[in-house]
């Protein structure tokens, strides 16, 4: 676990991080900051009216004031208490006006630069490659980009500007009491470094309770994402209570945290009370003495202990605001952790757009590892031609899925390389080589929009009639037109409202409308029954033709077609021929195929090492 920075060593980190968003609402910054000033102003004169009803009409003093203090001195006490009155009030509405202007402008510049962060968030996550998404879960990433992010809104809003507002009116007030009467103010001011010292104490406490209690909110997130994500097989294999008693151990534990967060942020409050009321004590002792001596007037004693009073009111709500923007700093620090991770799938500078492709894929001595010292694919050599059909098949953890995910550049070659078109894939802009690439993956992955606008995900251009052409090619059209609204059905999540084989056919629609020289068919049938497989299996043929197809499956009767089977065993291609070719060797495929044959289940993921 990384150890928790200083207080002024994340701010600055989070606001270096942030200062694009912080920047688009500059004019608005600046503008609250002014009506702050105008707020603190306020808060400073509140007290003087005080001073003079009390010293100029109740004794009948006159101070030797500047000109425009003199102006007050006149011969008609109710005069000068209406006067005094008005400008109480005029001083009091003035600074609501300047407090609520400023609440306002900062309110929406904070809701402004979230929004921007949340939004640089989401396309941040959406450009990380698979190996990130493989590290991290989905709950807690799902957790940092709606609660982090939206706790640091509400903090900015609720706590950074008044702590701002706060702050400059404990200095201003501070600088008056000096002006007022140095040594009186220096009085009051011993608690100060005992203060700033228990203060820093409970804050750093504060601050890793809080960054532990984020992470296990993230642990709760996760939890719920995954187990209502897989809710027919939490229900299918009765583990209802199992993953319940996962549920309330992580809430129990983000529970402790939360108390523990909530104690110290109590016990900062309560220890700020205790030197305020102090300071106020001893300022208040001394202030007695000089006016008992004469040095000072009873109104000037009333305006420094109010003031002095004023002045601990901010320390008071500094201890709340710190309390709650050491939570936003959590928030703060988990989002700019996760900004903070780049991509090692980088374009080169000199990248060319890969236009139309013919289809042509080489893999020149292709390793790959997931993890330093092991790799998944070994010394992979293979020449594809354009339109030829390939099937990939192999016992599981063979590296067929990994060879899908190295041509889509999810992950660049530890050694070796691939070439498509005789040019290596990092020469190639990465989205215009994933725009020559067409995919139907066994997770059928739909999106809770129309079918029609899942079926465009393939081509943002593809038109109305485009669309049904592809639905047409892959015998989805007929079913979509039975829909409750055609084309415009709005599927669940995932694409829950259709069936297996109805999710498939939509997906390889997505695939057709894309018309790609490429395609990367990975297990397109698995888990579909007799007569959806047969349907989809027709769907494929007509959409593999005059493509580069390249078709993963355990289930070799449905890739015993291809043009060449290549068969891959812990990384290593075996074998590579023709069905009869490979038939007639009676090696590893030959065995496999008659032992899923025998045992009546073309599906079944069993392969005889012979």
């Amino acid at each position: 676990m990384k150890p928790t920075p200083n207080l002024s060593t994340s701010i600055g980190r989070i606001l270096c991080a942030f200062q694009p968003q912080i920047t688009t609402q500059k004019k608005r910054l600046i503008a609250g900051a002014v009506f702050i000033l105008l707020a603190t102003g306020m808060d400073v004169l509140q007290p003087w009216p005080l001073k003079f009803i009390y010293d100029q009409i109740f004794l009948g003093k006159s101070d030797n004031h500047p000109a425009v203090w003199r102006i007050l001195q006149t011969s008609d006490p109710r005069l000068l208490l209406g006067i005094l009155s008005l400008s109480f009030i005029g001083i009091s509405v003035l600074g609501a006006a300047a407090d609520y202007a400023s609440t306002v402008l900062l309110s929406l510049a904070a809701s402004n630069i979230i929004a921007e962060i949340r939004d640089r968030l989401f396309v941040h996550l959406e450009q990380l490659p698979l190996s990130f998404h493989s590290r991290h879960k989905t709950g807690d990433l799902i957790t940092r980009v709606t609660s982090d992010t939206d706790r640091l809104r509400e903090v900015i809003v609720t706590a950074i500007l008044p702590f701002l507002t706060t702050s400059l009116t404990l200095m201003a007030m501070v600088a008056v009491m000096f002006w007022m009467n140095w040594k009186l103010a220096l009085t009051a001011a011993f608690a100060f470094p005992v203060f700033l010292v228990a203060v820093s104490r409970l804050t750093t406490r504060l601050r890793e309770g809080a960054r532990q209690q984020r992470r296990r909110e993230g642990a709760i997130a996760t939890t719920t994402t995954e187990v209502l994500g897989s809710i027919p097989v939490v229900q299918a294999l009765s583990l209802q209570k199992a993953f319940a008693e996962v549920f309330a151990s992580a809430n129990r534990k983000s529970l402790g945290h939360s108390v523990r967060v909530q104690r110290l942020s109590a016990g900062l409050e309560r220890t700020v009370e205790v030197f305020a009321t102090s300071g106020t004590a001893v300022a208040l002792w001394f202030g007695a003495q000089m006016g008992m001596a004469k040095t000072i007037s009873p109104g000037y004693l009333i305006v420094f202990i109010s003031y002095l009073r004023t002045a601990f009111k901010p320390m008071r709500q500094l201890a709340k605001y710190v309390g709650q923007m050491v939570k936003a700093l959590a928030s703060g620090e988990r989002i700019v952790d996760l900004l903070e991770e780049w991509s090692e799938i980088q374009e080169s500078p000199n990248a060319i757009e890969a236009g139309r492709l013919r289809g042509a894929i080489c893999l020149d001595n292709l390793w790959f590892e997931y993890e330093p010292g092991t790799p998944v694919l070994r010394g992979i050599h293979l020449s594809v031609e354009p339109g030829e059909h390939i099937a990939i098949v192999g016992p599981s953890g063979g590296g067929k899925s990994t060879l899908a995910s190295l041509l889509l550049r999810f992950y660049d070659p530890t050694q070796g390389r691939i070439l498509v078109d005789g040019r290596d894939l990092r020469q190639y802009k990465l989205d215009s080589l994933r725009r020559q690439v067409g995919v139907a993956l066994q997770d059928s992955v739909l999106f809770a929009v129309s079918v029609r606008d899942n079926i465009r995900f393939g081509s943002k251009e593809a038109s109305d009639e485009e669309i049904i052409q592809a639905s047409r090619l892959v015998n989805a059209h007929q079913f979509i037109q039975e829909l409750p609204q055609g084309y415009e059905t709005i599927l669940g999540e995932r694409g829950a409202t259709l069936s297996g084989g109805q999710r498939r056919r939509v997906v390889l629609a997505r695939a057709a409308v894309r018309d790609t020289p490429i395609l990367i068919l990975d297990e397109p049938t698995a888990g579909l029954d007799g007569r959806n497989e047969s349907e989809v299996s027709a769907a494929l043929s007509r959409l593999s033709e005059g493509r580069t197809t390249l078709w993963i499956s355990h289930h070799l009767p449905a890739v015993s077609h291809a043009d060449r089977i290549i068969y891959l065993s812990s990384g290593r291609i075996l074998e590579q021929g023709t069905h009869e070719e490979l038939m007639a060797r009676e090696g590893q495929y030959a065995a496999t195929y008659r032992l899923q044959a025998a045992e009546g289940n073309p599906k079944r993921e069993l392969y005889a090492e012979v």
